[in-house]
């Protein structure tokens, strides 16, 4: 019984990829193909792939955990799975027009970074009774950040404008998760494996999501052509989304196998 339930994961997971796979069809039947100096499209095409495994890894390691960690790795799948999608279109539309994918990227970022969000509240939800107030002020939070870029990025507004409300956002979930009232209920309620991850997890809010703002600045405030400058702007988003979905997922993984191993 206990192979057949592994088998079955197995199986949709391996699903799950081959329809990934399906996605790789080129938006717009690209007739370029990737050159090997191309260093950002390689790039695309190294995450999108290291974004499909870890979708498997996440669904089938929900099997080792206790019931409580299982919808936060589910989460983090869903994350990835999400990513990788959206990379595969974005990787077409680098290889064919060499122009920056902005709408693919965001329609991204709205569905992936609220999900984000969402495992700070799940993993103190695992261990603590946590007021709604916490999910909505994050979610908030998140909003702000990303709708101020990309009024920017698409041109909707001057770009200092709307970067100073992208990093009015950020700042408001780094104030949430250092000093508010998530982290409040991880110092006072948690065990120290969670507080571990917590920590570890906002680090990454603070250090990693600065490399988007570093991106956004190198690619639009400097002075030069945006276009002169997409490579260097998508090298740079690229860079950081794996370290903020896939390693940030890995986080969770990793608290979550420690704490249902240390119940038996």
């Amino acid at each position: 019984m206990k192979f057949n339930s592994i088998w079955s994961k197995v199986k949709f997971a391996l699903g799950s990829c081959f329809a990934l796979g399906l996605t790789s069809t080129p938006v717009w039947a690209a007739s370029k193909v990737l050159q090997p100096s191309d260093f950002v499209g390689i790039s695309f095409w190294l995450i999108s792939m290291a974004l499909v495994a870890s979708t498997a890894f996440f669904f089938l390691e929900r099997d080792r955990v206790s019931p409580k960690w299982k919808t936060s790795l589910t989460v983090s799948g869903l994350v990835t799975l999400v990513a990788a999608v959206h990379y595969f279109y974005m990787r077409d539309v680098w290889v064919e027009t060499g122009s920056t994918p902005t709408v693919y990227r965001y329609i991204d970022w709205l569905i992936t970074v609220p999900l984000l969000m969402i495992e700070f509240y799940l993993i103190l939800s695992a261990i603590a009774k946590v007021p709604a107030g916490v999910f909505w002020r994050l979610m908030i939070g998140t909003l702000v950040m990303l709708v101020g870029g990309y009024l920017g990025e698409a041109g909707y507004m001057a770009l200092w404008p709307a970067f100073i409300i992208g990093m009015v956002g950020w700042i408001y979930i780094l104030y949430e998760i250092f000093a508010g009232e998530a982290s409040k209920i991880n110092a006072t309620s948690a065990p120290a494996s969670v507080q571990s991850a917590f920590s570890t997890m906002r680090w990454i809010v603070t250090i990693g999501w600065a490399i988007y703002p570093i991106g956004y600045f190198f690619g639009y405030l400097t002075g030069g052509n945006p276009a002169d400058s997409a490579g260097l702007l998508n090298i740079i988003y690229n860079l950081a989304d794996v370290l903020n979905k896939i390693a940030f997922g890995l986080i969770i993984w990793s608290v979550a196998v420690s704490e249902s191993e240390s119940k038996h």
